[in-house]
């Protein structure tokens, strides 16, 4: 089989998991800004050349519709 005319996009959105308070967020995977946690304010996604470095548990995943 070939590969498809249009690509599908390689970004996500991750549910992660506080290391502190165990609150899950969702977080885009591409994002460009550091990502806080709602509730305890703790770094969760700080962003790198490209991907984030995610400081939590990831505990799902979902593609980019």
């Amino acid at each position: 089989m070939s590969k498809p005319i249009i690509p599908r996009p390689q970004s996500k959105f991750l549910k992660v998991e506080c290391p502190d308070c165990n609150k899950v967020q969702r977080v885009f995977n591409h994002a460009n800004t550091e990502v806080r946690c709602l509730v305890c304010n703790c770094l969760l996604a700080k962003p790198s050349s490209g991907k984030c470095k995610i400081f939590g548990k990831i505990v799902d995943s979902e593609e980019k519709s």
